[in-house]
C-alpha cells in the first residue's frame, strides 16, 4: 500500500510541477521537491498550478486538514539528526496547526529581532505617533557594531534620512545602524516589549539593543569608541579565552534576545492574518520582508520559483568555530495563496555554513512537499492508506 501511495504522489507532483518548476531528487513528495537555490523567489508572472484535467474542482469541505505524517516525521528527523541545538517550527496560517522540533526552547534571535523593531515602528505609525516620511539625523554617536552599510554615509556631521529608508535598510540589508536608530526613535527596548505585551505575543524576548547585546556576548562592557574601525574586534581579541567562553555560555544558556520557534511562527502567523498591524502596514511589512537581500541560501534556497517568501535572517558571533545563533524565519506563500510560517533557529553549532544552510533548505523542502501532497489530496478527494 505504501508503494502505491508513493506512486500516486509522484504522479500528482509531476502534474503540479509541470508548469515550470524544476525538480531535484530529495526526500518527500515522491522523491522530488522544487529547486530554488540561487533562484529568485518571485517572478513577474506568478506561477499557478493547473488542476489535473480528469478531476473536478473540490469543495472546501473536502480539503484535508492538519499536518501530514510525512511533514511531522521529517521535521522531527531533521532536528534530531542536526549536530547542534536547533528549534524548528512550521505553522499552517490558515488552519492554525504547528509542527515543531524543540519548539519551546529559548534560542538566540540575533538580527531576527529587527522584525520586532520594524513592527513596533509601524504600530506607532498606525497610531499616529510616527511618520515614515519624517526626516531624522543619523549621528556619529549612533554607530553600533558589525554589519552597518549606512555607516559609509556618516561623515563628521552624520546624515539625514527618512524613517522609511531606515526601516527598509534594517529589514532588507540587516543594517545594524539603521535598526538601532529606529529602535531608539521608537522608544528603546521597552517600546518593543510593550508591543509584545499589548498583543499578547509569547515566546519572544527583546534584548538591550545592539551595542550592549554584542558586547555582553563577547564578555565586554560597551564603550562608544568600539564603534570605530576595528576597535570592537581588537578589544574582543584581547580578552582571555576563558572570559569569552564564560560570556558565550551565559548567553546561550539564557539568551536575553531569545525566542522559541513556536512563538516565532505564532507571531508571524498573526502578522499575516492582520492581527498586529493595520492592513496597509501589514502589506508594507510583508512586502519589505519579501525584498530581503540576506540569506539567499538559507530557507530561501528551498523556495520554488513562483512561490513568495518574506523573511528575516539572524547571525551571531563565532567563538573558536562555535556560532551562537544562525537563523531564518519567514512567511511562505504558495501559488494558490496558502501561507505557512517557517522558523529555523540554530542556537549553537560547530558545523559549517553549507551544512546549516542545507538543514534550512531541507526544512523548506518538506513544507513544499507537504503542500503539494495536500494539493493532491484536494484534487482527488483524499486518499486512504493502511498506515
Amino acid at each position: 500500500m505504501r508503494q502505491k501511495f508513493s506512486a500516486r504522489i509522484s504522479f500528482i507532483c509531476r502534474r503540479v510541477l509541470v508548469a515550470g518548476l524544476i525538480a531535484l531528487p530529495v526526500a518527500g513528495c515522491g522523491g522530488i521537491i522544487p529547486q530554488a537555490a540561487a533562484q529568485s523567489t518571485q517572478s513577474n508572472t506568478p506561477y499557478v498550478a493547473p488542476p489535473p484535467a480528469e478531476t473536478r474542482q473540490p469543495t472546501r469541505a473536502e480539503v484535508p486538514r492538519g499536518p501530514s505524517r510525512q511533514l511531522t516525521d521529517s521535521i522531527e528527523a531533521l532536528g534530531r539528526d542536526f549536530s547542534g541545538e536547533v528549534g524548528i517550527a512550521v505553522r499552517d496560517i490558515e488552519e492554525g496547526w504547528t509542527v515543531s522540533w524543540n519548539g519551546e526552547r529559548w534560542l538566540p534571535q540575533q538580527s531576527v529581532s529587527k522584525t520586532w523593531v520594524a513592527m513596533t515602528v509601524l504600530d506607532q505609525v498606525d497610531r499616529g505617533e510616527m511618520s515614515l516620511d519624517r526626516m531624522v539625523r543619523v549621528r556619529p554617536e549612533d554607530a553600533v557594531v558589525f554589519h552597518q552599510p549606512m555607516l559609509s554615509r556618516m561623515g563628521n556631521a552624520g546624515f539625514r534620512a527618512p524613517i522609511r529608508e531606515l526601516f527598509v535598510q534594517a529589514m532588507t540589508r540587516s543594517d545594524n545602524l539603521a535598526n538601532d536608530r529606529l529602535l531608539w526613535l521608537a522608544g528603546g527596548p521597552e517600546a518593543v516589549r510593550a508591543f509584545f505585551a499589548r498583543n499578547n505575543l509569547e515566546g519572544l524576548r527583546f534584548g538591550p539593543g545592539e551595542r550592549e547585546l554584542q558586547a555582553g556576548i563577547a564578555g565586554l562592557t560597551w564603550r562608544q569608541a568600539m564603534a570605530r574601525g576595528r576597535a570592537f574586534y581588537t578589544a574582543r581579541s584581547n580578552l582571555a579565552q576563558s572570559v569569552r567562553r564564560a560570556a558565550m555560555d551565559r548567553y546561550l544558556a539564557d539568551p536575553v534576545d531569545g525566542a522559541t520557534a513556536n512563538g516565532m511562527v505564532e507571531a508571524l502567523a498573526r502578522l499575516a492574518q492582520g492581527e498586529l498591524l493595520s492592513e496597509q502596514s501589514t502589506r508594507l511589512m510583508i512586502d519589505t520582508m519579501r525584498a530581503s537581500r540576506t540569506g539567499p541560501q538559507r530557507l530561501s534556497g528551498g523556495v520554488p520559483r513562483g512561490w513568495q517568501f518574506g523573511h528575516k535572517t539572524g547571525t551571531g558571533q563565532n567563538l573558536n568555530g562555535m556560532v551562537a545563533g544562525y537563523n531564518d524565519v519567514g512567511i511562505l506563500t504558495t501559488p494558490d495563496g496558502r501561507n505557512y510560517a517557517v522558523a529555523v533557529l540554530i542556537g549553537n553549532t560547530r558545523v559549517g555554513i553549507p551544512t546549516r544552510q542545507q538543514l534550512m533548505q531541507r526544512v523548506m523542502g518538506q513544507v513544499v512537499s507537504h503542500h503539494l501532497r495536500r494539493r493532491y489530496e484536494l484534487f482527488t478527494g483524499g486518499i486512504q492508506t493502511s498506515d
